[in-house]
């Protein structure tokens, strides 16, 4: 059987949550972030890098989070979420999918990091820490983070979705993003579209049942 090796508060969310959508039978592998929010060894047993999501089905080890959205959706999808080939609806969806990690992570990451990090370091080095880091907040993060939450509100007035008026599998893909952005990144501030995106995507019953699966889910909180 289809198996999700599945990290608390992670990307892995995601694939509960597809695999909810289409219906698939699957199990379970839990691991739980250490306390310095690492992913622990065991998952390296799994796959060489020791990241999350990772899926195991009939001998295929699959990870990276598009790469399995790619792989459900075309192994047991039967044309659903995801738009028809050769049509404009079908490039947006390319497009979401790998979007989602490629460009709109990058500066949420960043922004958790230089959070974390003068809260980490030694009581001497601090204030210097402190200080890099909010420099590097103001002149970088927060413009491209404030950048790319006005880009999701102006597709997001166009359609109801991001690739189409339908929902697709690039949907669940952005739901990380926008979750992340709404819990450290300010989206509440002037995005109504993008936090009604979020509104939808909660109440959706397969998004519950992922929960339900998955236990406790606070991103970047």
């Amino acid at each position: 059987m289809l198996t999700v090796h599945h990290l608390n508060n992670s990307r892995s969310q995601r694939v509960l949550w597809l695999l909810e959508e289409l219906g698939v039978a699957y199990d379970i592998v839990r691991y739980q972030r250490q306390s310095n929010m690492l992913a622990p060894a065991e998952l390296r047993a799994i796959h060489p890098l020791g990241k999350s999501p990772v899926i195991t089905d009939g001998g295929k080890t699959i990870a990276e989070s598009g790469a399995i959205a790619e792989y459900l959706v075309g192994t047991y999808g039967n044309g659903r979420l995801i738009p028809s080939p050769d049509t404009p609806e079908r490039f947006r969806y390319t497009y979401w999918l790998h979007y989602a990690e490629g460009s709109a992570m990058p500066p949420l990451l960043l922004k958790l990091l230089f959070t974390l990090m003068p809260k980490r370091a030694p009581a001497l080095l601090r204030p210097l820490v402190r200080k890099v880091s909010n420099q590097a907040m103001t002149a970088l993060v927060n413009p491209q983070l404030k950048l790319h939450m006005a880009f999701w509100e102006s597709e997001l007035s166009k359609t109801e979705w991001f690739a189409s008026d339908a929902f697709t599998a690039a949907d669940i893909q952005m739901s990380f993003p926008l979750e992340a952005a709404a819990a450290r990144g300010g989206l509440e501030q002037g995005h109504p579209k993008a936090m009604a995106f979020l509104e939808r995507i909660r109440a959706r019953p397969a998004y519950q049942r992922a929960l339900e699966r998955g236990g406790p889910y606070a991103v970047g909180r």
